[in-house]
């Protein structure tokens, strides 16, 4: 009996040592070193044999983690990642644009930066969709992927309502007023005309009055804003009328009225003035007051020779 426990103790003194002695001298490791030093052992003892190329395989890990570890510290992921997604067959190839009457193409593709080159996969469609809306003709942007190899852009733009003089500067503007981009040809010169300060964001009320009296409204060249309060209106054959701060419309279904009983807008006068509500006043070009004033003076002459005084 007590050999037989002699001998497990022996055996159990050769197969954990280290244990066995750590003991006798009244220490003992802990456990995970216990683990490890079990495992030292039995590799340099040969029971643990290494499995073939796996110095090849770490190797190979280590110089991967360190790529990757400098990819990432030195922000070239979305570079690497658009190299192989390109490489994979995911390179954009199409592009479909509509609803673009104004805005290039060739605009479209250099801000998206689609050179053939960029990869489907890597294209932000937040980022390109806020690139797009900042286009000045463009109102909203939708950007799609389709893949393998396509990009779909839907494009809504501004109208544009007239076109806004401001000191020597022409540009086109919304109806609510907002500024579109700079006028650059004469394709959108059909539109109304408004000069001055805060014209643009008044443009729509006083065109929207104007359109009531259409016989009217189609002789006007330019509505300009006077003081920021009122506007005068340019005709096309050069007479300005003085319209109120207030009244528009009244003002204007009196010039109306006029122009349809006595032709006033066909005589040789300057300007209509309708800033007051009870009296109209008209001037006169120079040419017209010239033959007026010589026309009174000879009334005058024949009435001092019939002995009349005027």
């Amino acid at each position: 009996m007590f050999a037989v426990n002699g001998d497990r103790s022996a055996d159990m003194g050769g197969r954990y040592g280290v244990a066995s002695v750590s003991a006798g001298e009244g220490r003992v490791l802990p456990r995970p070193m216990r683990r490890v030093v079990r495992f030292v052992v039995s590799l340099c003892s040969g029971r643990i044999s290494i499995p073939a190329h796996t110095g090849k395989v770490s190797l190979v890990g280590f110089y991967s983690a360190v790529a990757l570890y400098g990819i990432v510290v030195g922000g070239h992921g979305p570079a690497v990642v658009q190299a192989l997604t390109t490489g994979a067959g995911f390179a954009v190839e199409d592009v479909r644009v509509s609803g673009n009457e104004h805005t290039s193409e060739i605009d479209i593709l250099q801000l998206l930066s689609l050179d053939g080159s960029t990869s489907l996969l890597g294209l932000d469609i937040a980022t390109a969709r806020a690139a797009l809306s900042d286009l000045p003709w463009v109102e909203s942007a939708e950007v799609r992927k389709i893949y393998p190899r396509a990009v779909e852009v839907v494009l809504r733009e501004r109208q544009a309502y007239g076109i806004w003089q401001h000191g020597t500067e022409l540009s086109l503007i919304e109806k609510s007023g907002s500024v579109i981009a700079p006028l650059r040809d004469n394709k959108f010169a059909s539109l109304p005309l408004f000069v001055g300060r805060d014209a643009e964001t008044a443009a729509a009320a006083v065109e929207g009055e104007f359109s009531k009296f259409p016989e009217i409204a189609a002789r006007v060249k330019a509505f300009v804003r006077v003081a920021g309060r009122r506007w005068d209106i340019h005709l096309d054959n050069g007479v300005v009328v003085k319209l109120p701060e207030d009244n528009i419309g009244v003002a204007l279904t009196k010039l109306s009225r006029l122009d349809a009983e006595q032709r006033l807008l066909e005589r040789d006068i300057a300007a209509v003035d309708l800033r007051l509500p009870d009296r109209t006043t008209i001037q006169l070009t120079p040419g017209a007051q010239e033959r007026r004033l010589a026309a009174v003076e000879e009334r005058r002459k024949m009435l001092k020779k019939a002995g009349l005084s005027i």
